[in-house]
């Protein structure tokens, strides 16, 4: 997650740093901005992949699965590696969010359009990751909602679940997919009413200082 500022503890109110002056300009063309671009390069070919053959055919199937890892994997590193070698930039803050609901978002409404995933599991994860997203928007005036443990669960959760119904799995392996689906689910639901009580909790501490 290459615009990822880093975390802060507790859910307070985060003071937006400004580069101190004479700082060196950080290039576009950083490792961390490249593996986004990669990740949103990944979700056309991951799409074609999965679609490939009337999507059912384990073969591509696999390639599909593996183009998804690739870009999950990335998603790990991106942001760490921002933070780290301090190569935060405006389109990495832009691009990494979108990167990771395109291919989360793709993921999902193939395995839902092929029959293989409710459609209402769909639309409860990407409802919530819009919801959420729009809600960071709407209190990024007053400080950052910092990633919290359980976010970080969920998006595990949900990696592992849309990878087990990518692959055209039989017998015990297809059955667990369900369970951790369901853990997505839940944790998914869990952590956004964090963030929402996150938001508001922020939006009060803005009107407060705001009337002081």
């Amino acid at each position: 997650m290459s615009g990822a500022p880093a975390s802060a503890a507790g859910g307070g109110p985060v003071a937006k740093q400004k580069a101190p002056a004479g700082a060196p300009q950080v290039s576009l063309w950083n490792i961390a901005n490249i593996l986004t671009m990669v990740r949103l390069l990944l979700v056309p070919c991951f799409v074609a992949l999965m679609l490939a053959e009337g999507g059912h055919d384990p073969a591509w199937r696999s390639f599909a699965w593996a183009a998804f890892t690739v870009a999950m994997i990335t998603d790990l590193f991106d942001g760490e590696l921002a933070r780290r070698n301090n190569l935060i930039t405006d389109f990495g803050k832009l691009a990494d969010p979108i990167a990771d609901k395109a291919i989360m978002g793709a993921a999902l409404i193939c395995l839902s359009s092929l029959g293989d995933l409710a459609w209402w599991v769909t639309g409860v994860i990407l409802a919530r990751e819009l919801g959420i997203t729009l809600m960071r928007f709407w209190v990024i005036r007053l400080g950052v909602i910092p990633a919290s443990r359980g976010g970080k669960m969920k998006t595990l959760a949900q990696g592992i679940a849309v990878g087990m119904y990518v692959l055209a799995l039989t017998g015990p392996l297809a059955s667990l997919r369900w369970w951790v689906m369901g853990l997505a689910v839940v944790l998914t639901l869990g952590t956004g009413l964090d963030y929402v009580r996150q938001a508001i909790v922020l939006r009060k501490a803005g009107r407060t200082a705001e009337q002081s």
